[in-house]
């Protein structure tokens, strides 16, 4: 283990020799794929006339190596740990090498692997030197000319990255396709697939007049569920052109799906790569979540041909350059398309469960990293999500025209090249006047910040004071943080009007929403001609991201929740009543006395019910109290028994004050349109299925028909799966066996259908979860080897709060064996699901003590990289 040393940012130095061209030629075979490569060198500037030549190599048989065609004898080059070196090159020179993998022996799924009897690749971070010796770093880009051979009658469909430029017939029942991809690109872009795949076309003209041919290829029978895909691919298109004047460069465009995949999709130049999960919908098999996720996946990776491919990354360092300003390209897509005010509470509810989380563990770090071990660790949550809120901040401080600007200025400046995020912040500061040198910090220092604000209203005077202090907690390598540039965006809410006052600050005004902008570590903003006592509705849209403290009383949070004007802050203002109410029951149940509902929640939901809104997605999110995570994460100690309890009080007892209210809107919200995952349709099922929900809380016999009716109803997936749901975590096992069997034995042929079957059953809060886990595992759709069904199984089992932490120790003790395992066979998976034990210092002594076991356990094993630097993390 002491082999896995840091890589550090400071010690970045250009690549002592560039690609300009390189030439593959792939012959397939499972198990000896020969891959001859012949790259076009030449010495960098920078680089020492006597720089030896160093190509990385990992699982390679090397056949033969050549310069300027004289073949090089064993002593003319050295085979070391990570790759090959030649000692002396000339300056310009041509490097031809024939190697030899097994694809079918790739677990990791990283390089060249098979899934299901198809090729496929994977090599973002570092993958690609997995197929061929190369200067496998993203400041090296190269064009790239591709052949394929395989087998016709295995492999029918040969696909690479660019345009198909010739194809023909081999002997041997074999044939080939060529490829030629014009633009450089690094090789973490580089992209094969071959099998036996079906496509759906269509097409696309772009707002220039080229016609640009789309594809999607997928196993013949997954042809009916590309639909939802294509026409999201066609609408990211027409949002790009129009938002960011940004038009597609090659003549076809490609999607495949595949069933084994580590990520959710890849964004390869004109060929992506899908999970099958994030590309195949269908209404009797996809639910709404997932036809959204798809839309914003396939949107993202498109996205990705500007902001990461024609302008990526200089080292992976810079890795939420391209990562966090596409997610907020991503959500604004989505936002434009679906409902805004929903996308924003979505992606804000989720981050705040679980990128905080991750600020406050032991593997927190900055959007920029300094350091790493094994890069594929360090794509989280902090470089995607809180990448893209760091991007908003930066949209909201220079103003959307400004940014626009910005973006069309960093586009044309560095199209062709690898940049850094100072070379993104330097345009929008370039094109906006804005000094953005405090903004910088950001990107540098770990952790949440959290606000402390205080405000006063001077009745004489008709002021409001408003202070606001900021502050940062000390995370693993920065126990000091700086001040950073905080925008609040805020309104005043007038006690009496219910209404936006006018915001006047130091004689300029602000209209009714405004942004104050926080620097120093404390700050005092005086907003004056306040004709009324406001209540503040602080962090409007989540502004910033940071955790913000304000004294509000119940009363002014119920008075928010009625009449705030930001859609956001309403919602939001209802989630700090409902924590309230629950940490007054988390307390009461942690010492032992009655628990006690608090009517001012009860009444808030009855005003939420009983006033039309006309966006029902919205309803949906007011009406669900915060999950146990995320109210795991407002508690000094994490008291895993007291919190599931608690929340399911609060549930019970809503549900019971208000049946007849959910029963009204689950009747008033029932349809038999045909299915359409359209905004609309989409809140009514969502307010539909949370009136459900509540129903089954309290057992009641009408919520329990309706529950059964919805399931034998099979109207679709999205109704079908919430019923089934609801009934194997209820106690009425008589109703959920048959529904089960039932539902596995119609879907055993649909692996990602299967996937929410194991989801289902493993989430349950009753005891016997761990045990149907255990029992599943061994199910024949079950794989240790495919993400996804770790991922719906064990994942999905350690997101089981009250089952995961049993006081017996044996959730973490499952979890362990299984991250052993893995680390055999895929060590960047094994890695991600160590995350639930990484937190341990948050829990009981008794927990405490039986995860650092399971840690240590994990730790005396001969551990990968990826896998070794979460532990020495978590343990440190």
């Amino acid at each position: 283990m002491s082999d896995h040393q840091p890589v550090h940012l400071q010690e970045y130095q250009p690549p002592a020799y560039q690609v300009s061209h390189t030439e593959l030629t792939f012959d397939l075979d499972p198990a000896a794929t020969r891959v001859s490569a012949r790259l076009d060198m030449t010495r960098h500037p920078e680089a020492a006339s006597d720089a030896p030549l160093f190509l990385h190599g990992e699982y390679l048989t090397l056949h033969s190596l050549a310069l300027d065609g004289t073949v090089l004898d064993e002593g003319d080059y050295r085979l070391v740990e990570g790759g090959l070196e030649i000692a002396r090159v000339p300056e310009r020179f041509v490097l031809e090498s024939v190697v030899e993998i097994a694809p079918c022996e790739n677990t990791a799924l990283e390089g060249l692997y098979q899934s299901s009897g198809m090729y496929c690749t994977q090599c973002e971070a570092e993958g690609f030197r997995r197929i061929t010796y190369y200067p496998d770093r993203p400041d090296v880009m190269a064009t790239f000319k591709v052949t394929v051979i395989g087998d016709k009658a295995k492999s029918p469909v040969l696909l690479a990255n660019g345009n198909p430029v010739e194809r023909g017939e081999l002997d041997g029942g074999r044939h080939f396709v060529t490829w030629e991809d014009p633009h450089p690109k690094p090789s973490y872009l580089f992209a094969l697939v071959a099998g036996e795949l079906y496509k759906v076309e269509d097409g696309f003209t772009t707002q220039s007049g080229r016609d640009v041919t789309l594809q999607i290829w997928v196993e013949e029978e997954n042809l009916d569920k590309t639909a939802h895909a294509m026409a999201s691919l066609k609408r990211a298109m027409r949002w790009d052109e129009e938002t960011y004047g940004r038009e597609y460069d090659l003549d076809l465009f490609m999607i495949v799906a595949v069933n084994d995949f580590n990520m959710g999709a890849m964004e390869n130049k004109g060929l992506n790569i899908f999970n099958s999960a994030a590309v195949l919908t269908h209404p009797h098999t996809a639910t709404d979540q997932a036809f959204q996720r798809v839309e914003s996946i396939v949107a993202h990776e498109y996205f990705h041909n500007w902001s990461g491919n024609r302008v990526t990354c200089r080292d992976w360092f810079q890795l939420s350059l391209k990562e966090g300003f596409t997610v907020f390209r991503d959500q604004c897509f989505s936002a434009d398309v679906n409902s805004a005010p929903v996308k924003r509470i979505e992606d804000v509810a989720f981050f705040r469960t679980a990128q905080f989380a991750e600020d406050a563990g032991p593997t927190a770090h900055p959007v920029r990293p300094d350091h790493y071990i094994e890069i594929t660790n360090f794509y989280t949550l902090t470089i995607y999500e809180k990448g893209a809120e760091v991007v908003r901040m930066l949209c909201n401080l220079i103003g959307a025209e400004a940014f626009r600007r910005g973006s069309d200025l960093y586009f044309e400046r560095f199209d062709g090249q690898a940049v850094t995020i100072e070379d993104f912040v330097a345009c929008m500061a370039e094109v906006s006047g804005a000094d953005l040198t405090q903004f910088m910090r950001w990107y540098a220092q770990a952790g949440t910040p959290e606000i402390d604000a205080y405000g006063e209203y001077d009745y004489v005077h008709g002021e409001y004071r408003l202070t606001l202090r900021q502050r940062t907690p000390a995370t693993p390598g920065q126990p000091f943080k700086k001040p950073l540039h905080i925008p609040v965006r805020l309104g005043l809410v007038g006690t009496k009007s219910g209404q936006d006052l006018r915001l006047t600050l130091a004689g300029e005004s602000l209209g009714t929403d405004g942004v104050i902008h926080l620097r120093e570590e404390e700050q005092t903003f005086v907003f004056t001609e306040v004709a009324e006592a406001p209540v503040p509705s602080l962090l409007r849209d989540f502004s910033a991201p940071v955790k913000l403290h304000f004294p509000y009383s119940r009363e002014e949070l119920a008075f928010l929740l009625t009449h705030d004007s930001d859609g956001f802050n309403r919602w939001d203002a209802g989630q700090r009543l409902a924590m309230l109410a629950l940490d007054d029951l988390i307390a009461a149940h942690r010492n032992g006395v009655e628990k006690v509902m608090d009517s001012r929640v009860v009444e808030a939901f009855r005003l939420l019910l009983t006033t039309p809104m006309e966006d029902k997605a919205v309803l949906a999110e007011m009406l669900t109290l915060p999950s146990e995570a995320y109210i795991a994460e407002q508690q000094p100690l994490v008291d895993v028994d007291a919190i599931h309890a608690a929340r399911e009080f609060v549930r019970q007892s809503l549900a019971l004050a208000l049946r007849d209210e959910f029963l009204a809107l689950y009747e008033d919200n029932q349809s038999q349109e045909a299915y359409a995952p359209t905004p609309e349709q989409i809140g009514q099922r969502s307010v539909k299925n949370v009136a459900l929900a509540y129903l089954m809380a309290i057992d009641d016999d009408q919520g329990l028909a309706y529950c059964q009716a919805q399931f034998d109803a099979n109207h679709n997936m999205t109704d079908v799966r919430q019923a089934l749901t609801l009934l194997v975590h209820s106690e009425h096992n008589h109703l959920a066996a048959p529904a089960l069997k039932a539902f596995g034995e119609k879907w055993a042929h649909d692996p990602l259908v299967m996937d929410q079957w194991f989801t289902i059953q493993v989430t349950r809060p009753q005891s016997d979860a761990l045990e149907r886990v255990e029992h599943l595992m061994q199910h024949p759709a079950f794989s240790l080897k495919n993400p996804n069904k770790v991922r719906a199984l064990i994942g999905a089992f350690a997101q089981n709060r009250i089952n995961f932490h049993r006081l017996d120790g044996k959730g973490y003790a499952l979890l362990a064996d299984v991250v052993i395992e893995l680390n055999r066979l895929n060590p960047d998976v094994a890695a991600r699901m160590l995350t639930p034990l990484t937190r341990w210092q948050r829990f009981d002594d008794a927990r405490q003590a039986l995860m650092r076991q399971a840690l240590e356990r994990i730790k005396a094993e001969p551990l990968s990289a990826n896998v070794y630097e979460v532990i020495e993390k978590a343990l440190a």
